[in-house]
């Protein structure tokens, strides 16, 4: 039986791979089955790094909300409860944007509540 050498198509998905895999050193760089298993253990690293990244600043802005609130002689939770209350729709990313740069803002917001 003759042999078959796959073409073109291989290569271009062998291309693809190597492309992806520029900047790395070594074999990652030139051999494609580490450039393979290396590029897929970043590409799974970068899509939880994705998801802990959106965790963590949703925390972030959670610490930067109630430590603005304390300031005015309230919590998190009773705040959060209170704009829920009140039909208030500010997501806590704005909420902790108004607190750390715009305080009379925030201010406005904690009477409103009241």
């Amino acid at each position: 039986m003759a042999r078959v050498k796959r073409g073109f198509k291989a290569r271009r998905r062998r291309n693809k791979v190597l492309k992806m895999a520029k900047g790395w050193r070594s074999d990652r760089r030139t051999m494609f089955r580490h450039a393979v298993q290396t590029l897929h253990r970043a590409l799974h690293y970068g899509f939880a790094a994705r998801r802990r990244f959106k965790r963590e600043m949703r925390s972030l802005w959670i610490q930067r909300i109630s430590a603005a609130a304390k300031m005015y002689d309230t919590s998190y939770s009773k705040l959060i409860h209170a704009l829920k209350v009140k039909g208030i729709d500010l997501n806590r990313k704005m909420l902790a944007e108004l607190a750390a740069r715009d305080l009379k803002a925030f201010e406005a917001v904690i009477h409103a509540t009241r």
